[in-house]
C-alpha cells in the first residue's frame, strides 16, 4: 500500500482516518534536512552548491519512512501546499533517493484543505514536485544563510555585544528603531477647540464644534492658546444661534474581505492580543484537525462551493434581506498568484464555534473570529444615513457643525466588525431639526489639546506596515518578529515593540555601514525576483549571484574599520536618543560629573555598551545608553534626604541602571554603601523610605529553628531570595524581602530542598505528558530560568506564550526535536578548543566567500555560530 508523508503526527492522524486501512501514513515532523551551521554550507564560488545535512533527531522518520517503502513501491509526498510544504517534500525525495531507486514511483499531492473530499480528491490528482518552487526556497535559503553567516561575524567584530544579523529581520527592526526615534525627536503642539452644547426647541440636547470664526473657516492650529480660545468663547457666548442647514445622505458600508495570513495576524492582535507566533500555532492546530483550510496564504478569495455554503448558511441563520443578490467576489492581492492559496475560512460552514466545542482557547478565539469574518464576507452591505448640520449666529461671524449617523439595516455588523488599530470617535445619533429652527445654546467649553507622537507598533501594525513596503511574506512574519524579541533587540510592553539598546546599535550599525541592505525598496525588489523565481520567471542563481557580488564587496569594505570609528558612527546617528535636552537647557553632552568632559558611546569587555565621560580616568562617571533610565540619570546625585547618622542618600546613575548610595567614596570607605533599584522601580519617585529599606539589606531574620544558623533576605543577580547556609530560594515578589517573617522563610527553604539542594539534584516534574514515541517518558519541569520539557538528556525551554498546565505532548515531541537537532542529539559537545581544531582544519578557505571577501572571511572567528534564518 502507498506511503503517505506530511509534516506532523497530528496531521497524520487525520488523514490516516480519511484514507482509511490501504494507506500507511507517517510524518516527517518538519523538515529532515538543513543546511549545517558552519562555513562553507553555501559555495558562491560552485555555483552556489549548498551542502545539506539530515539532522539527528529526523533520522529515525527517514529510516521509518525507508523501511516502510521497502514493502511499498509508491511514495506520496502531502507536505502542506505552499512553497515550504514543496521544500519538505524535495528534501525527503533526495534524502530518500537511495530507497527509491528500484522502480518506485514519487507523487505530489496538494490539498487547501484537511477534509475527507479535499484529500480523497487530491489523492485523484498527482503531480510532480514543483520545482521551481524549490528553487525559490534555495534561494531564500541561500540568501539567509550568507547575510547571517557573514555578516553576523562583522557585527562580533566590530560591535561587541551584537548576536546577529539577519536579511528581513534587520529591516524589520530598522522600522521599529526609526519609529522609536520619530517619537524621541517628537515635539508635542499645542492647540484649543471649542464646543457647545445646543437644545433643540423640542428639548433635545446634542453637541457640535466650532467650525467658523471671524467669518472664515478654523484649522486645526488658528486657536494655539488658553486667551484665544477663551476669546472664541466670548463670541460664542454673545450671539445667539439658529440651524442654517441639514443634509442627510445614505451611506453603505461594505463587508471586509476574508482573511490571508497577514490579515488574521493583525485581528488576532487587535482583538485577542495575540502575538503573530501565538496565531499560527492556534491556527495550524485548527487546520490540522480539519477544522480551517491552510492557514499560510497570500489569497483572500473563496472557493465557489464555499461561497454557496456560506450564503445559504447566512440565508438559514439570518433571512434573505442578509444574503446580497450576487455572491461577493474578492480580488487576489497576492504578487505570485502561484504561491496564493484561497482564503482562511472553515472547512464547514454550519459548524459554527459552539457546536465545535474546542477546549483549547486560543484555538476557540481565532477558530471564531475565522468563522464570523467568513460569513460576514459574503453578507449584505449595511446601510446607514449620514447626517450633517451646520449651525451659524444671525451675522455669519460664528459657525457650528455637528454630525451623526444612524444604521438602518446592519447587514454584515451583525456578525462581525473589523478591530481599529487607534480609537476613532463614532458619530452620536442627533435629533430632529429643521433649517431656520432657532437653537438654545446651553454651554460653551473650550478644550485644550497637544498633537500626538506616533504611536509604537504593535505587531498588528508592524505585520501591516511590513505588508505594505512588501517586506518578507506572511509565512515569515511570525518567526521574523519571535527572532527579535528573542535575541534581545526589541521587548513588548503591553503589546507595544520597544527597541532595546542592542536593537539600536544593531541597527545604527547596518544603517551606516550596509545602508543598502536595510533599505525597504532594495528589500521588497528582491522579495519581487524571488517571487518571480517561484513563476519560474528568473534564474534563481542568477539572483543569488547579482546579490551577492555587492554583497561581499560590501563585507570587504569593512575589514579595516576601527571599533573607534564604528562607535563614532553609532555616536552621530544615535544623538537625538543618547543625549536628550536637558530640563535647563545645557548642553546634553557635557559631563555632569566633573563640568568639562565629553559624554561618549562606549564598550565594555561583557559587550556592553554604555555612555562614558571624555576624562576617563580622571573622571570615572558612566550612565546606561537607555532612556529607560534617564529618570535616573536626569536626577543623577539627587540627594533624597539623610539617614539617622546625618549620611546623605542619592540617587545615582550607574552602568547597569539607577541605584542609591549611602553617603561619599572617602579613603576610609572607598566604597560607601549601595543597593540598585530592582525591576520595575521608578527612580523619578524613589523616596527616602523606599531608599533606606534597600540600603538595609541583607535583613536578618534570625537563627533557623533546626541548627541555629542564620537566615537573611536579600536581592540578588536573579531577584529576591532568602539564604540559609548554602541554600537559596527565590522569593516570587520583591516586597516579600522587606516583609518576610521566620514561618514563612523556613517554609520556602523547605521547599527548595525537597526540590533538590543544588543544581545536579533532580527536581520533581510538574507534569507527565506521557512517553515519547521512542520510549522513556516527556516531563514538564520546573528551572531556574524557566519551565521546560524534558526526554531523558534532552531539555528545552518552553515559550514564553506556553505554559507547563497547556503544553501538550504534540507541542512537547516539537519542542524536544527542534532542540535535539539544534545541540547534534544526545551527545555531549566537543569542547570549544577542540572543535575549533576540527573546523579549522576541514576549513577550505576558496569555498566560504569570493576573493573580494576573502580578506574579511579569513577574520570570522572559528568557532563562533549564528542562526541564518532572518
Amino acid at each position: 500500500m502507498p506511503v503517505v508523508v506530511v509534516e506532523s503526527p497530528a496531521k497524520a492522524k487525520t488523514i490516516n482516518k480519511y484514507l482509511g486501512p490501504d494507506f500507511t501514513v507517517l510524518a516527517s515532523y518538519g523538515h529532515v534536512r538543513d543546511l549545517p551551521a558552519k562555513d562553507g554550507s553555501v559555495n558562491p564560488e560552485d555555483g552556489f552548491a549548498m551542502s545539506w545535512e539530515v539532522a539527528t533527531d529526523s533520522k529515525k522518520h527517514v529510516r521509518a519512512i525507508a523501511e516502510a517503502l521497502k514493502t511499498d513501491d509508491t511514495l506520496i509526498l502531502a507536505t502542506d501546499p505552499d512553497r515550504e510544504g514543496e521544500a519538505i517534500s524535495w528534501h525527503l525525495q533526495e534524502a530518500l533517493a537511495s530507497s527509491l531507486k528500484k522502480g518506485k514511483k514519487v507523487a505530489r499531492v496538494t490539498f487547501n484543505a484537511i477534509t475527507k473530499d479535499a484529500v480523497t480528491k487530491a489523492m485523484k490528482e498527482p503531480r510532480e514536485i514543483d520545482r521551481p518552487l524549490v528553487e525559490a526556497y534555495l534561494a531564500r535559503r541561500a540568501l539567509d544563510y550568507l547575510v547571517g553567516f557573514t555578516l553576523s561575524p562583522v557585527l562580533w567584530r566590530k560591535l561587541p555585544g551584537a548576536k546577529s544579523a539577519g536579511r528581513v529581520q534587520s529591516v524589520c527592526l530598522r522600522l521599529i528603531v526609526e519609529r522609536e526615534m520619530e517619537i524621541e525627536a517628537f515635539r508635542a503642539r499645542e492647540f484649543w477647540t471649542v464646543g457647545a452644547t445646543f437644545k433643540t426647541p423640542r428639548g433635545q440636547e446634542f453637541d457640535a464644534r466650532l467650525t467658523t470664526l471671524g467669518g472664515k473657516k478654523l484649522d486645526k492650529f488658528d486657536l494655539p492658546t488658553a486667551t484665544s480660545a477663551e476669546m472664541a468663547v466670548q463670541a460664542v457666548t454673545s450671539r445667539t444661534f439658529a440651524v442654517q442647514s441639514v443634509e442627510a445622505k445614505p451611506a453603505s458600508r461594505n463587508p471586509y474581505a476574508p482573511f490571508m495570513t497577514s490579515t488574521l495576524q493583525q485581528e488576532a492582535s487587535r482583538k485577542f492580543g495575540f502575538g503573530a507566533k501565538a496565531t499560527m500555532n492556534a491556527a495550524q492546530r485548527l487546520y490540522e484537525a480539519g477544522h480551517i483550510t491552510y492557514m499560510r496564504t497570500d489569497g483572500i478569495d473563496m472557493a465557489p462551493e464555499a461561497v454557496a455554503a456560506a450564503r445559504a448558511e447566512i440565508g438559514k441563520r439570518f433571512g434573505a434581506a442578509y444574503v446580497p443578490d450576487s455572491p461577493r467576489i474578492y480580488k487576489n492581492k497576492a504578487k505570485n498568484a502561484q504561491e496564493a492559496h484561497e482564503c482562511i475560512r472553515p472547512t464547514e460552514m454550519s459548524a459554527d464555534p459552539e457546536s465545535l466545542r474546542l477546549t483549547d482557547a486560543d484555538q476557540r478565539k481565532l477558530y471564531d473570529l475565522i468563522w464570523k469574518r467568513t460569513i460576514a464576507s459574503q453578507m449584505a452591505a449595511a446601510r446607514m444615513e449620514r447626517t450633517t448640520v451646520d449651525i451659524v449666529s444671525p451675522d455669519a461671524q460664528v459657525g457650528f457643525r455637528a454630525t451623526g449617523q444612524v444604521v438602518q439595516f446592519d447587514g454584515f455588523l451583525k456578525v462581525y466588525d473589523e478591530g481599529r488599530d487607534d480609537e476613532e470617535e463614532d458619530d452620536a445619533r442627533l435629533p430632529q431639526l429643521a433649517s431656520g429652527e432657532a437653537l438654545d445654546k446651553r454651554k460653551v467649553t473650550p478644550d485644550q489639546h497637544f498633537t500626538q507622537a506616533p504611536p509604537r507598533y504593535t505587531e498588528a501594525t508592524l505585520v501591516k506596515r511590513m505588508e505594505e513596503l512588501g517586506i518578507g511574506r506572511p509565512s515569515t512574519y511570525a518567526s521574523v518578529l519571535t527572532t527579535i524579541v528573542d535575541r534581545e533587540y526589541v521587548k513588548k510592553d503591553k503589546n507595544r515593540l520597544i527597541p532595546e539598546d542592542k536593537g539600536r546599535l544593531v541597527t545604527a550599525f547596518l544603517a551606516n555601514f550596509f545602508h543598502k541592505y536595510v533599505e525597504y525598496d532594495f528589500t521588497a525588489d528582491l522579495e519581487t525576483e524571488l517571487d518571480d523565481v517561484s513563476a519560474g520567471e528568473r534564474d534563481y542563481k542568477d539572483v543569488l549571484a547579482r546579490f551577492w557580488r555587492d554583497f561581499s564587496a560590501a563585507v570587504a569594505e569593512t575589514a579595516d574599520l576601527r571599533i573607534g570609528e564604528v562607535l563614532e558612527k553609532i555616536d552621530d546617528f544615535l544623538a537625538p536618543h543618547l543625549y536628550p535636552l536637558r530640563a535647563d537647557g545645557s548642553d546634553p553632552r557635557v559631563c555632569p560629573t566633573c563640568g568639562s568632559g565629553r559624554l561618549h558611546l562606549k564598550t565594555a569587555r561583557s559587550g556592553g555598551a554604555f555612555i562614558g565621560c571624555g576624562n576617563y580616568p580622571e573622571c570615572r562617571y558612566t550612565r546606561p545608553i537607555s532612556t529607560g533610565d534617564e529618570a535616573a540619570a536626569a536626577v543623577d546625585g539627587k540627594v533624597l534626604g539623610q539617614d539617622a547618622a546625618g549620611n546623605d542618600i542619592s540617587l545615582r546613575a550607574g552602568r547597569f541602571g539607577p541605584y542609591v548610595q549611602r553617603g561619599e567614596a572617602t579613603e576610609a570607605q572607598p566604597k560607601p554603601d549601595r543597593a540598585s533599584l530592582p525591576k520595575g522601580w521608578d527612580a523619578g519617585s524613589l523616596t527616602l523610605e523606599r531608599a533606606l529599606e534597600l540600603l538595609s539589606l541583607p535583613r536578618i531574620l534570625g537563627p533557623h529553628p533546626a541548627d541555629g544558623e542564620t537566615i537573611e533576605a536579600a536581592i540578588g543577580r536573579f531577584g529576591p531570595y532568602v539564604k540559609h547556609g548554602k541554600t537559596y530560594a527565590n522569593l516570587p515578589d520583591v516586597e516579600e524581602v522587606f516583609t518576610i517573617g521566620m514561618n514563612r522563610a523556613v517554609e520556602v527553604l523547605a521547599q527548595k530542598l525537597a526540590r533538590g539542594p543544588g543544581r545536579g539534584a533532580a527536581a520533581e516534574p510538574l507534569r507527565v505528558l506521557g512517553d515519547h514515541p521512542d520510549g522513556g517518558p516527556v516531563q514538564v519541569m520546573p528551572g531556574k530560568f524557566g519551565p521546560y520539557v524534558k526526554w531523558e538528556k534532552v531539555n528545552a525551554t518552553l515559550p514564553k506564550d506556553i505554559t507547563p498546565e497547556a503544553v501538550t505532548m504534540e507541542q512537547a515531541l516539537a519542542l524536544i526535536a527542534e532542540k535535539a537537532g539544534k545541540s547534534g542529539g544526545k551527545t555531549k559537545a566537543a569542547p570549544k578548543k577542540a572543535a575549533a581544531k576540527t573546523a579549522a582544519e576541514k576549513k577550505a578557505p576558496a569555498k566560504t566567500a569570493t576573493k573580494t571577501a576573502a580578506k574579511s572571511a579569513a577574520k570570522k572567528p572559528a568557532t563562533k555560530k549564528v542562526a541564518a534564518k532572518a
